[in-house]
């Protein structure tokens, strides 16, 4: 891993610019139907919600916590990554909040407060990581369908108020963490022209990105710190730690308040150790903006995010997706099988086994390390962008350099160490 740097360290910027340029023509797409496919979006959320009071009470059952913590927050995130904005068509609130305002003759909005910045978003992202990581019963689909409906209004109140586009990009925290990962994909969806689309490589469209506020900084890093809490949360090591026998796990309620403290710490540090980082950088060469500097070698993170939430949450895409698939063809348990599917038998021992563990390990070492590479070939060519000079872009990377790579070395022995649950 360190490898990666030393070879970039060596590599000339003009092939790094051939990377990043590089575009392949793929067709054009116009923005109609975007109103439309908004609304089917809605009609299926509140199908799940109404999943989730009316149908069964068995989480495994039910399509809404499946949806949300597996298809959603799983998958979609994925897909997201892998391919581009597809969350700007489905995005659920963008019909109704079109359609209200037209009803209601609604011209004008409030303006959003500049100095807010993103902190919206990293609050509601703090009790979206809360509920999923720490509440009693997330999984519970008559306690999460009420949250996902008080979120809904919520969202869509705020919206008729400042607008749907300003509250999305600095307030909703999908809208804004599904913008951030989309710029990773390998599909260029140009909006400011002739809404062409473009294959280029992973990454690239990053590369010229404006800088990200402080409070988009510590956005992304609140998504990262909390997955990889969950993971530090089950081993043995967290709760050996903290006087509870791994073998004997009490419940999520006897360690809500260990957990709360612990996922807040866990944000921090990751926080303060990305700034140090990026100072300690500046230091060396004795030149910079620590907030602008880091507003866009945070663009460097996003490969590592999504290397981890693959790794971390493959085993449950593997398993829950297939009983996603089950529940969707009979959401209120009423006997239907809409997509066929209802009667699919679920493979869990997709992930049992030697072999079996041996693959996905592998897998996620294997996603781990690339994204590791990924980040280190985006911190460099985002360096050169805050310093003119080669040999000082080289020269401040390296503190953030270091912290990639026990960043990287922590994601693999979480995957690999032993934990309950």
């Amino acid at each position: 891993m360190a490898a990666s740097f030393c070879a970039l360290a060596l590599l000339r910027p003009a092939a790094l610019d051939r990377y990043f340029q590089a575009r392949l023509p793929l067709f054009v797409m116009a923005d109609r139907g975007r109103t439309a496919t908004s609304l089917c979006s809605l009609a299926v959320v509140l199908m799940l919600v109404a999943s989730g009071f009316l149908g069964s009470h068995d989480p495994l059952a039910n399509p809404l916590p499946l949806v949300v913590w597996t298809v959603l927050w799983v998958g979609f995130t994925l897909l997201q990554g892998a391919v581009g904005h597809v969350w700007y068509w489905l995005d659920p609130w963008y019909g109704i909040h079109r359609f209200a305002t037209h009803m209601l003759g609604i011209r004008k909005f409030r303006a959003f407060p500049r100095w807010l910045g993103l902190w919206p978003a990293v609050l509601l992202f703090l009790g979206f990581a809360w509920f999923e990581l720490i509440d009693l019963a997330p999984e519970d689909p008559p306690r999460l369908a009420a949250a996902v409906s008080a979120y809904l209004v919520a969202t869509l109140a705020a919206m008729m108020v400042f607008g749907h586009e300003p509250w999305g990009r600095r307030a909703e925290f999908l809208s804004v963490f599904f913008t951030m990962v989309a710029r990773f994909s390998v599909l260029d969806w140009d909006r400011s022209g002739d809404r062409s689309v473009s294959l280029c490589w992973p990454g690239a469209k990053l590369a010229a990105a404006e800088p990200m506020p402080a409070s988009g900084v510590v956005f992304l890093l609140a998504v990262l710190a909390s997955v990889s809490f969950d993971g530090l949360s089950k081993t043995f090591l967290w709760l050996g730690a903290n006087g509870i026998n791994p073998l004997e796990f009490p419940g999520r309620s006897a360690v809500m308040t260990i957990n709360s403290a612990g996922l807040l710490a866990a944000i921090a540090v990751l926080t303060a150790l990305f700034f140090l980082a990026v100072w300690l950088g500046l230091l060396i060469v004795d030149i910079g903006s620590l907030l602008g500097s880091a507003g866009l070698l945070i663009y460097s993170i996003v490969p590592i995010a999504l290397a981890y939430h693959f790794s971390h949450y493959l085993t449950a895409l593997l398993v829950d997706g297939q009983y996603a698939l089950v529940a969707l063809s009979d959401p209120f348990g009423r006997g239907w099988n809409v997509f066929g599917t209802a009667h699919r038998h679920v493979e869990a021992g997709i992930v049992m086994g030697h072999d079996s563990a041996w693959a996905i390990w592998n897998a996620q070492a294997v996603a781990i390390v690339s994204g590791h590479v990924l980040a280190v070939v985006l911190a460099h060519r985002l360096s050169l962008r805050l310093h003119a000079d080669e040999s000082k872009a080289v020269i401040s990377q390296v503190p953030l350099a270091v912290l990639m790579v026990g960043y990287t070395l922590f994601g693999l022995w979480l995957l690999s160490t032993p934990s309950a649950g």
